[in-house]
C-alpha cells in the first residue's frame, strides 16, 4: 500500500487529528462531539469552521513565504486577530523591500 499523505495533513496539531478522529467515530454528528468534549454546538461549529479554514489555507498554493502561511494559520486557529495580521504582513513585507 502506498503512503500518498497529502502535504497539507503535515500541518494539523494533534488536537485537530484527534477532533477529526471523534468527528469520525460520530458519524459527522456534530451534537455528539459537543456531548463528548462538554461543549456547546454553536463551540463545535466555531472548532470545526476553524479546522476548516485551517486545511484551505495548508492546501491552498503557496504562500508568498512560510511567514504569511504562519500568519494566515493563526488568524484560523483564532490565536491572532485580523487586524493585527495585516499590520504584521505589512510590517514584514516592506522590512524585505528594505533588505533588497
Amino acid at each position: 500500500m502506498e503512503n500518498n499523505v497529502p502535504e497539507w495533513t503535515t500541518g494539523l496539531s494533534d488536537e485537530d487529528w484527534q477532533f477529526i478522529k471523534r468527528l469520525i467515530l460520530a458519524s459527522g454528528s456534530l451534537k455528539d462531539i459537543a456531548q463528548q468534549y462538554g461543549i456547546s454546538y454553536p463551540t463545535v461549529r466555531i472548532r470545526l469552521n476553524r479546522l476548516i479554514e485551517k486545511v484551505q489555507i495548508l492546501d491552498s498554493k503557496k504562500p508568498k513565504t512560510k511567514f504569511h502561511q504562519s500568519v494566515r494559520l493563526l488568524v484560523a486557529e483564532g490565536k491572532l486577530d485580523i487586524v493585527l495580521a495585516k499590520q504584521l504582513i505589512k510590517l514584514f513585507e516592506e522590512s524585505t523591500e528594505k533588505e533588497e
